[in-house]
Formats: structure tokens, sequence, C-alpha cells
């Protein structure tokens, strides 16, 4: 696999889920065609030039001499939490490069510093055994359909979905925090589906995160159905006791 250099690897973030951030691969091989948030991103930004480019992912050779030197910077992320990605998956599926250095980025960071919580979102598989670095893990994947048909048409290097719930199970059993991102939920005309399906397929969840499809024309239109949506999670997320996220613009 490729590698790149870059200058720096862990950022300040905003958003809801941590402190900071790493994203220490450019690139992701599942290729997903809603169209993709990060792809169009980084092809704004003129770090890949098309979606060939884009599913052929570069891992960064210098992560984790960067990690050590820029925890150091931010206070040894003292009681803070760190995402794991945004613009990338670190789990990516069949990527055992990409994973190998996921591993050893959180193992540095459970070990050798002070961080309160690592938090992963995933469309691959993975599963661990040491309940050490399963303490501090909030592990999530992301799962808007259970329909085969659907994932290989939109998501087609990602992981198949039942393996996707099987190692969220494995995870939360494991002793993991896990969760789970609805997002972003097709429109009735894109698929025509059952969303209280999905969320009884992993009612073993800590939290739900629910979202809307952007950059997508098809889905434009479609105020009524996604306030319809984010009920019935909130609705169910009370019921089952579930933290629940719905994301701006949905109510």
């Amino acid at each position: 696999m490729q590698t790149i250099t870059r200058k720096s690897l862990l950022y300040k973030t905003n958003v809801e889920y941590g402190d900071y951030c790493i994203n220490h691969v450019l690139g992701c091989s599942h290729g997903c065609l809603y169209p993709c948030y990060a792809y169009l991103l980084k092809k704004r930004t003129g770090s890949v030039k098309d979606y060939k480019e884009w599913t052929e992912p570069k891992i960064v050779g210098n992560a984790i001499e960067l990690l050590k030197k820029e925890v150091k910077k931010h206070n040894n992320l003292k009681s803070k939490s760190v995402h794991l990605c945004f613009t990338t998956d670190p789990f990516m599926y069949k990527q055992p490069e990409i994973i190998s250095l996921t591993e050893d980025i959180l193992a540095y960071l459970i070990v050798y510093t002070d961080v309160q919580e690592c938090t992963i979102l995933t469309k691959g598989v993975y599963t661990i055994t040491g309940l050490p670095i399963a303490d501090h893990f909030k592990y999530g994947i992301t799962l808007v359909s259970l329909n085969e048909d659907f994932r290989k048409k939109y998501e087609p290097g990602a992981s198949p979905l039942k393996d996707r719930i099987e190692a969220l199970y494995y995870m939360s059993r494991a002793g993991a925090k896990t969760w789970i991102s609805i997002e972003p939920y097709p429109t009735p005309n894109i698929i025509e589906q059952d969303i209280n399906e999905i969320l009884d397929a992993v009612k073993f969840v800590n939290k739900i995160v629910f979202g809307r499809m952007n950059y997508n024309s098809l889905a434009a239109g479609y105020e009524e159905f996604y306030k319809e949506q984010a009920k019935k999670v909130s609705e169910f997320c009370l019921k089952n006791g579930i933290e629940c996220y719905i994301k701006k613009g949905m109510v």
C-alpha cells in the first residue's frame, strides 16, 4: 500500500463524536456512492483527482511519529476523547495494513496517554479480545439498511451488513460501549424499507445517531419523511433506554 507524509495528525473538532479526531488514511476502498461527503471534500481540495484514486487508499506513513509528538501539545489528551475517523474508515474492509495502523494508534492512545475514550466508526468488521482496550472503546458502525443489494450498490467495497452487525454485537458482549450511525438514511424513492427493522437489529447498542442523506438531489423535498423517521428513532431509544442523537435539520 502506498504511503503519504503529513505535517499533522491530531485535529480538534466540534463534532459530537469527540474532542479530537485522527484521519490516518487518505481515501477509502469502500467507495460509497451516496455520494460520500469525504470524497467530495477531498476532491474539492485537490487531495484526490477522481473516484478511482479515492478508492485506492494511502496510509500516513509517519502517523505514529506525529501522534507521539502531538499528544504532548494537547496536555497528553487528559480527560479528552478521540474519534477515528471523519474522512476515512479506521477498519477498512479487507485492508490489513490500515487495520494494523489503527490498532497501533489505539494501543498508543490507551497505554501512553490519558485519553478518556476512543470512538470508532466503521463500515468494516473488527473484533478484539483484550478488554483493557475494549473498556476505552466506543465502537460504532454505519448501518442505513438491512438490504444487501442496496449495500452492494451504494457501499460496494464495504463489509456485508450481517457481518457488520455481528461484529458490533461481539464488541458489545466484550464490554465495549457500542453505537450505530444511521446516516445518510435513504429516502423511499431510493429504497423502500422500515426503519424499525434496522432499530430492532441493533437494540443492544448504547447510542443511536440518526441523520438524513445530503448532497444527493434524489433526497431533496423529503423533510416530512425525515421528521417521521426521526420521531421513530427517538421513541425507540426512549423505550429501550438508548442514548439518542438526532442530527440538526431533521426536526
